[in-house]
C-alpha cells in the first residue's frame, strides 16, 4: 500500500480536495493507497511514499519522492500530473 501525503500552505481546505481527488484516481486505478492532507510544516516531519503538491513547495522537500499538480481540484489535470508517477511507485513497491 502506497502512503501519500498532500500538501498545501495552510493545510486546511486545498490539501483536503486534493486528497479526495488522489482518492478518486487511485479506486478509479485500482491502486492501494493510504492519503492523508497537511500542511507544509507537519508535512516536512512525516513518512510517506509520495508527496503531491503545487510547483511553489515541491522544491522544499528535496530528497523526497514528490508529484507536482497543476490543480488542487481539476481531477483530470491531478491525474495527468501523478498518475504514472503512482504507478511507477506501485511497481516498485511489489
Amino acid at each position: 500500500m502506497l502512503t501519500i501525503l498532500t500538501v498545501c500552505g495552510n493545510g486546511i481546505g486545498s490539501s483536503i480536495m486534493l486528497k479526495m481527488k488522489i482518492d478518486e484516481i487511485c479506486e478509479d486505478h485500482h491502486i492501494k493507497a493510504s492519503v492523508e492532507s497537511a500542511d507544509f510544516n507537519s508535512a516536512q516531519g512525516k513518512k510517506a511514499d509520495l508527496i503531491i503538491t503545487v510547483k511553489e513547495l515541491a522544491y522544499q522537500f528535496e530528497g523526497r519522492e514528490v508529484a507536482v499538480v497543476r490543480s488542487y481540484i481539476n481531477k483530470k489535470k491531478i491525474e495527468e500530473d501523478v498518475l504514472e508517477i503512482l504507478k511507477r511507485i506501485q511497481e516498485s513497491k511489489m
